[in-house]
C-alpha cells in the first residue's frame, strides 16, 4: 500500500493538514509588511488541502479511512521532501562507494552539516523546485563548503557555492569592501542556480558534465570531452580524464544522494530540518548598521550576521543591497519598525570638523568606513575638502569588537588561533608575494595563507600584518620586517649582509640573484630582516 496520511483531527472535522500544521509564527509572518520568505520573493502556491468525504471512507468492523498520498512539498521532514525528488542515477562503482563509505562512517560529520544547512535549506530547495532542476543540487553546498557560509578555498572560493571572484562578478555577485556577494546565501544561490542551469545546456542537459564543469571548469570538461572523442573512447563523465578533485567531486553529490534515497537500508538518518520556511528576506531602503537592525529585531548580532554573512563591516554597503534574511518572528519585528523609521535612523552619524591635512580617506579610515559613503551623506562630487569643513560621518553604533563576524575581526580570531610554538608578525612591503615569505621562513605555502585566512594565490597589500607559526628550533629572536633596500656606490652582497645581520645566500635566494654577477647603484633589493638585532648604523 503507498504511504498514507494518518487520519487526524484535522481530518475528521475536514480542516486541511495543512492549515492545521501553521504554527503561531507561520501566522504572524504571513501577515508581515514586505517580508519574503521564498527566494524568489513570492509565496509558493499552497498544496491541495487533504479532507475527508463520505466516498473515501470503508466502514468495516474496525473502520479505516483512506486519505490522498503526501505530496513531496508536504512532507513534514524536508530531507524527505528532497529525497522523494531525486532522480539522478549512478553506477555502483569504487569512486561513489568510497565517497558513500566516508559520508556514512562519519555520521557527527552530517550532523553539523544539517545545523548549518537548516536555516537556508527550504529557501534553496523552494528556488530549485520553482526553477524545475534536480533537487540533488540541494545538496551541493554540503561538497562545497559543507553549509559553511564563512567557507573560503585555497583555491580564492568563497560561500556557501564556493564562488570564484570571477565567475562571481560574471554572474551578478558584487565583492567590495563592504559585501561579498559570494557569501549572501539568498543571492548566492541564485547566482548559483543561473550558472548551473547554464552548464547543463552548455553540454546538452548532462548534469554530471555540468556539475564536474561546475568544479572544474567548462573547457577542461569539454576539452576532455574532445580528447575521448578523438580517441573513440566513451564521453560520459566517468569516462574522462579530469583533475583528482574533479573525479571525487561529482561521486561525493552522487553518493550523498544514494544515502538520503536508501536511507532506511543503510540506517542513515540525517538530523530532521522542518520542511517550512525558516529565514524571511527584509529589505531596508538604505544602509543599516548590523547592531541597530539586531537591536530592533530582538535577535543577537552574532546571530544576525551569521544569516547575512555577506557584509564585510559593521554595516550594510551604502550602495546596497541593504537585504537581511532573519526568523520569521524577528523579521516582521524588524519589518514594522522599518516601516516607521527615517533613513538616517538606521545608522548613528557623527561630526567631523575637518583638519589641515586632512582627506576623505584619512578620515574614512579613521571612523571606519569608506571615503564613497562620505562623499553620499555630504553630497560631496569629488575629492576636495576644506579644512574648518563639518562632515558628516557614518558610524557603528557598537565597538568594532562587537561584530565579531566582520572580515576584520574574523581575520583577528583567525591568526589568534595557536598554530606553532612561535609567532612572529610579518609586515608587507611592496613586492612581496606569499611565496617569497614562506620560503623566507620556511614554512608551507598553504599553511602561511590558512593563517591569515587567505588563498595562497592572493595578492598582498604593502603594511598588511601577517602571522607566520614557527616550530620551536625554528623560534625568532626578535621582530622580522620585510625592507626595500636600495643599492649605494660601493656596496658588496656581502657588505649588505653584514649591515643586516642576514647571509649572503638568503640576499641570493630572496632576490633570485648571484654573487658572481655585479650589484649596481640603485639596485632594489628585498631583505627580511630582524629589527631587534640592526645596529644604529643600519
Amino acid at each position: 500500500m503507498n504511504k498514507w496520511l494518518v487520519l487526524t483531527l484535522c481530518a475528521l472535522t475536514s480542516v486541511s493538514t495543512v492549515g492545521c500544521s501553521l504554527t503561531a509564527d507561520n501566522k504572524t509572518a504571513s501577515s508581515a509588511v514586505n517580508v519574503s520568505t521564498d527566494l524568489a520573493n513570492e509565496v509558493a502556491e499552497p498544496a491541495e488541502p487533504v479532507t475527508t468525504t463520505s466516498s473515501q471512507m470503508v466502514f468495516t468492523d474496525q473502520p479505516t479511512f483512506e486519505l490522498e498520498q503526501l505530496s513531496p512539498q508536504q512532507e513534514a521532514d524536508l530531507w524527505q521532501r528532497i529525497r522523494r525528488q531525486l532522480t539522478m542515477q549512478a553506477p555502483e562503482n569504487q569512486r561513489l562507494i568510497s565517497q558513500r563509505n566516508w559520508y556514512m562512517n562519519n555520521p557527527q560529520y552530517m550532523e553539523r552539516v544539517a545545523k548549518r544547512a537548516e536555516p537556508f535549506m527550504y529557501m534553496i530547495v523552494e528556488e530549485i523546485e520553482k526553477r524545475g532542476m534536480p533537487l540533488e543540487l540541494a545538496l551541493l553546498p554540503i561538497v562545497e563548503s559543507a553549509f559553511d557560509p564563512f567557507a573560503y578555498s585555497h583555491g580564492r572560493a568563497a560561500g556557501i557555492w564556493q564562488f570564484i571572484p570571477g565567475t562571481a562578478r560574471h554572474y551578478g555577485l558584487e565583492i567590495n569592501w563592504w559585501y561579498d556577494g559570494r557569501r549572501d546565501v539568498y543571492a548566492a544561490t541564485h547566482a548559483a542556480l543561473d550558472y548551473l542551469d547554464a552548464l547543463q545546456k552548455r553540454f546538452d542537459g548532462d548534469w554530471l558534465h555540468a556539475l564536474a564543469a561546475y568544479n572544474s571548469g567548462e573547457g577542461r570538461v569539454a576539452g576532455a570531452i574532445r580528447r575521448n572523442k578523438q580517441q573513440g573512447l566513451p564521453t560520459d563523465f566517468w569516462a574522462l580524464d579530469l583533475p583528482r578533485e574533479t573525479r571525487a567531486y561529482v561521486p561525493k553529490l552522487l553518493a550523498l544522494a544514494d544515502i538520503l534515497r536508501n536511507h532506511d537500508e543503510y540506517a542513515q538518518h540525517w538530523l530532521p530540518i522542518a520542511n517550512m520556511p525558516f529565514l524571511a528576506v527584509v529589505e531596508a531602503n538604505a544602509q543599516i548598521d548590523l547592531a541597530k537592525a539586531a537591536e530592533q529585531a530582538g535577535i543577537d548580532l552574532d546571530t544576525l550576521h551569521h544569516y547575512n554573512s555577506a557584509y564585510n563591516r559593521w554595516a550594510t554597503d551604502p550602495n546596497g543591497p541593504h537585504r537581511l534574511l532573519l526568523p520569521l518572528p524577528q523579521a516582521e519585528t524588524l519589518q514594522q519598525w522599518l516601516n516607521s523609521a527615517d533613513a538616517s535612523e538606521l545608522v548613528q552619524w557623527t561630526r567631523h570638523k575637518v583638519k589641515q591635512g586632512e582627506s576623505l580617506l584619512v578620515i574614512a579610515k579613521r571612523y571606519h568606513t569608506t571615503a564613497q559613503a562620505i562623499q553620499q551623506a555630504n553630497n560631496i562630487n569629488g575629492h576636495i575638502i576644506r579644512a574648518g569643513d563639518h562632515l558628516l560621518v557614518p558610524v557603528a553604533t557598537r565597538d568594532l569588537d562587537d561584530y565579531s563576524l566582520s572580515a576584520d575581526q574574523r581575520l583577528a580570531s583567525t591568526q589568534a588561533q595557536t598554530r606553532g610554538a612561535y609567532k612572529i608578525e610579518h609586515t608587507v612591503v611592496s613586492g612581496d608575494t606569499l611565496w617569497d615569505i614562506s620560503r623566507e621562513y620556511e614554512v608551507n605555502l598553504r599553511s602561511l595563507a590558512s593563517w591569515n585566512g587567505m588563498a595562497p594565490t592572493d595578492p598582498l597589500r604593502p603594511g598588511k600584518t601577517l602571522v607566520v607559526w614557527l616550530p620551536q628550533q625554528q623560534k625568532a629572536s626578535g621582530v622580522v620586517r620585510s625592507v626595500q633596500y636600495k643599492v649605494r656606490a660601493g656596496d658588496s652582497l656581502a657588505r649588505i649582509a653584514s649591515r643586516f645581520n642576514v647571509s649572503i645566500q638568503d640576499i641570493e635566494k630572496w632576490n633570485q640573484i648571484s654573487r658572481s654577477k655585479y650589484l649596481q647603484p640603485g639596485q632594489q633589493l628585498k631583505l627580511f630582516v630582524d629589527v631587534t638585532r640592526l645596529s644604529s648604523q643600519s
